[in-house]
């Protein structure tokens, strides 16, 4: 373990108590007994075939990148504006809003002197987001990219978001927000680790943990809209796309005319149809002793105001829930109060995990009846704490699940049966099932029929364990 893991460690002792801290160091450990992560980054042909493809295609589409600068080391701010400069899609300008008291930043804008650039001198740094608020004032491209001012993109980032753009609107749809799976690198970017491997759209995912983060590019008129706001500086990325969704929920209930109260279709799915994960890493973030990403006690207000965001998310949804920590830093949860479906007329179900012998066995399901976090120790929390997150699911399983009362004649249809409760906790009785029953079968044909039917499915790894 390096300085900064024993700090984490030391850090998430104080605040989680000896057993949880003695799981999450064992799991660390398992984890660096796996083979190590290796950073490929494209081919060269693939490079090429890219800067010939771009025009082939006809592709239009602009991009701003926006970053505020504040006193960034020479050698970053040189290999941020070189990550734009290697692009295969070169369609871009660098929107540079740099609050630093002295002129160095300036001093290596000049000396790069690509028209591409603009370099806006602020005249005191009032905060990330007040920053970046002004720098939206200058974009002028299609879509607006956030790149912090030491990370790096790689060379094909702007030619994968161009790509999924251009197909968007040959299906006839307009993309909102677009976002990359995405790595860390060291300060001298030797060493690249920790991929960030994303999931496509995940609202209650995404309620318990920016996953988005980076690269993320949203449409320039939708982001200016929003704008960001300073009361959430350190997690003002995270507000922004948390209220992006808030408004991409809220334009689709216009448009579809669902306007009344307590309809599950309050919540219309098609709004995340445009908001497309682009499963490739395409951004380095760099880290360094002062940074969030590697000292956790570094910026303590950022996971506050990251709290405070899911928080009014709750709120403008008319929510009865309470954003609280996690055990990990930076990781929330909701806690509903009362009955959860009478806050979340979009769930239809609500599943936990099974465990068998002290390893999850059965849980969260894909659409093929493959299982989330199968054999991880029931102690652990799983690739980046996903295991220990509230989240979307295409499908839970029967034997640990509640059903809304509106769906229990889906549940009927589907397993055969009446639901049945087994507790005062609304859970259904498998006893009821019979002895030859095909679970998977049928926990997948329940959840397909309760998503066509417009719910949604959430699994709760807090929700009361079931033994297998």
């Amino acid at each position: 373990m390096n300085f900064a893991d024993v700090k984490k460690t030391i850090y998430y002792l104080e605040r989680n108590g000896l057993k949880k801290t003695w799981y999450a160091v064992m799991e660390r450990l398992e984890e660096r007994k796996g083979p190590a992560y290796e950073w490929k980054p494209p081919a060269e042909e693939e490079l090429e075939a890219q800067r010939a493809h771009w025009r082939e295609a006809g592709f239009s589409v602009t991009f701003s990148i926006l970053t505020p600068a504040y006193r960034t080391a020479e050698r970053h701010i040189r290999e941020m504006i070189d990550s734009l400069r290697l692009q295969t899609y070169p369609q871009w300008e660098l929107i540079l809003a740099d609050a630093t008291e002295d002129d160095s930043v300036e001093r290596v804008v000049q000396e790069i002197q690509d028209s591409r650039i603009r370099y806006i001198r602020l005249q005191e740094n009032g905060g990330i987001a007040r920053n970046s608020n002004e720098a939206l004032g200058f974009v002028s491209g299609d879509y607006v990219g956030l790149l912090d001012h030491d990370d790096v993109l790689t060379e094909n980032a702007l030619y994968e978001m161009a790509a999924q753009i251009e197909l968007g609107k040959k299906g006839g749809m307009e993309l909102k927000m677009l976002y990359s799976d995405e790595d860390k690198c060291n300060g001298d970017r030797t060493e690249y680790y920790e991929p960030n491997r994303k999931e496509d759209f995940n609202l209650d995912l995404l309620l318990s943990n920016n996953y988005i983060c980076h690269f993320l590019v949203m449409e320039r008129e939708f982001i200016q809209k929003l704008r960001f706001r300073p009361e959430y500086d350190g997690a003002q990325d995270y507000d922004l796309v948390l209220r992006a969704v808030l408004e991409l929920q809220e334009a689709e209930r216009h448009n579809t005319g669902i306007q009344e109260a307590g309809r599950h279709k309050e919540e219309p799915h098609k709004a995340e149809e445009s908001i497309v994960h682009i499963p490739k890493v395409l951004y380095h973030w760099r880290c360094h002793r002062a940074s969030t990403a590697e000292n956790p006690r570094s910026k303590l207000h950022a996971y506050e105001a990251g709290k405070r965001a899911v928080q009014d998310f709750a709120d403008r949804k008319g929510w009865k829930a309470v954003a609280e920590d996690t055990p990990h830093v930076g990781f929330y949860a909701l806690r509903y109060q009362g009955n959860l479906f009478d806050s979340r007329q979009d769930i239809g179900a609500v599943g936990g995990r099974l465990v068998q012998k002290g390893r999850i066995s059965g849980g969260r399901m894909t659409e093929e009846g493959g299982v989330f976090y199968e054999n991880l120790p029931a102690g652990y929390s799983g690739y980046l704490h996903r295991a220990a997150l509230a989240q979307d699911a295409a499908a839970v399983d029967i034997r640990n699940i509640r059903v809304r009362e509106e769906c229990r004649e889906i549940f009927r249809r589907a397993a055969g049966v009446p639901y049945r409760t087994a507790s005062d906790k609304d859970i259904f009785d498998v006893s009821c099932m019979p002895k030859d029953c095909d679970f998977v079968r049928v926990s997948l044909a329940f959840c397909s029929a309760l998503r066509s039917a417009g719910y949604r499915i959430l699994y709760l790894p807090d929700f009361p364990e079931a033994s297998q």
